[in-house]
């Protein structure tokens, strides 16, 4: 049973009630009083006070002082009046037990409104902090844009200069080339006609028989017919250049040793790839259009990996993978923080849906099946499963046979194989 307090004193003004109330030896503290517009409690086991007022107060506003053995109430009424006693006089118990039960029904109430206030203000902090924090980023990654942008400005400007140069010193050797030759031909000519000057000069003595031998003997007209043809001889030709223009490819593999119709399937399945995004989604409401892409979101999950907040890096690949689950990329980069954060299990999980992805296999997604098979084999190495990682391994060899880090984990885990199966 509990024992009631019953002393204490109370005065009031037209506005406010001053209630003062003795606990001496008693520790109290806020979680002892329970309040509300017509009920006041101190409980302070197994002493307890109980008064139902005599009309409404401003419970938001009223106050409680502890201090010194006293409890000092400051109730503000909603209404300002004289009130004739602190408690409602000749109340039954029915009356009583209701105004308790509705006393804390409103408290329930109350505390349940101020819990959803708070929830919807925190998540109101939260969507600002994020909007804040991705307004910095955007200003830094347009910062870093336009960096890129005047420096490659001034390299092509610089390119368009060191051209204009090039073209200038190719001219002048062309003229300078073209005056040689002319010189040359020049030359030639000034030659010919002196030895052809030098053959039409006759000897008087014998013009006779030259003029019978011209006319008699066919050889000295034919000599003198090739003189005459050597004279007419046509100008040297101008020089010129002649552009060649190779079909451009994707793949870098010759066309001979190219499988093209792999690649070409291959090309398709990413540009179908590409264009595959899931608006279905209710999370993409709150969204702005360049956080529903899954290329940004993987470029933050790649920055938030390389400052170790591996987390953060998940769950940025999860909202890419959700908005796009046939890029390989998503599944490889989140098998790398998996493997970061113990995941074991997941990074297997991860990495084979990315060697699913990947293909046909293609030289242009070796490096990927590279990183698939080792990342996979790691996990499978970290869960004693030797032999499955070594197989793993063995694949990214014959993939990339030049990659000695490989080559050296491959031969370790050979190693720990030979070892396992000696011990037992």
């Amino acid at each position: 049973m509990p024992v009631w307090l019953q002393e204490y004193r109370w005065r009031q003004t037209a506005s406010a009630v001053y209630l003062s109330l003795p606990v001496r030896g008693l520790r109290v503290t806020p979680a002892n009083i329970f309040c509300t517009d017509r009920y006041l409690k101190v409980s302070i086991p197994p002493f307890l006070f109980e008064a139902i007022l005599y009309a409404p107060i401003d419970d938001t506003n009223s106050t409680a002082k502890i201090g010194n053995g006293i409890i000092f109430f400051t109730l503000y009424k909603k209404e300002s009046a004289m009130w004739d006693s602190l408690t409602l006089a000749n109340a039954n118990k029915e009356k009583l037990q209701y105004l308790r039960e509705n006393a804390v029904l409103k408290a329930h109430e109350k505390a349940k409104e101020e819990t959803e206030a708070k929830k919807v203000t925190k998540q109101e902090h939260k969507k600002y902090a994020l909007e804040a924090t991705m307004k910095l980023e955007e200003a830094e990654r347009k910062r870093i844009e336009d960096l890129k942008e005047k420096e490659r400005q001034k390299v092509i400007k610089e390119l368009e200069l060191w051209k204009k140069q090039q073209d200038a010193a190719e001219k002048q050797k062309r003229v300078q080339k073209e005056g040689e030759l002319h010189q040359e031909v020049e030359q030639l000519k000034e030659k010919k006609k002196e030895k052809i000057n030098k053959t039409r000069v006759p000897n008087e003595g014998t013009s006779e028989t030259r003029i019978k031998a011209t006319k008699g003997c066919r050889g000295s007209y034919s000599m003198f017919s090739e003189n005459l043809k050597e004279e007419q001889l046509p100008a040297p030709r101008s020089t010129a250049t002649i552009k060649i223009n190779f079909t451009s490819r994707v793949f870098p593999t010759a066309l001979r040793e190219s499988r093209v119709a792999e690649e070409e399937e291959w090309l398709r399945k990413q540009a179908e790839a590409r264009r595959t995004i899931s608006d279905d989604l209710s999370e993409l409401e709150d969204l702005k259009e360049e956080e529903k892409n899954p290329d940004w979101l993987k470029d933050k999950g790649n920055k938030m990996f390389a400052t170790g907040n591996y987390l953060a890096a998940v769950n940025a690949y999860n909202l890419a993978v959700r908005l796009n689950n046939k890029l390989p990329l998503l599944y490889l980069n989140r098998a790398a923080c998996h493997l970061k954060l113990r995941n074991l299990h997941k990074a297997i999980e991860d990495s084979s849906k990315a060697l699913e992805l990947l293909t046909p296999p293609v030289p242009d997604n070796e490096n990927a099946r590279v990183k698939a098979y080792v990342r996979r084999g790691t996990a499978f190495c970290q869960l004693e499963l030797y032999t499955e990682g070594l197989q793993d391994y063995e694949a990214a060899l014959k993939i990339d046979p030049k990659n000695k880090n490989i080559e050296k984990d491959a031969e370790k885990i050979r190693h720990l194989i030979q070892g396992t199966t000696q011990d037992s």
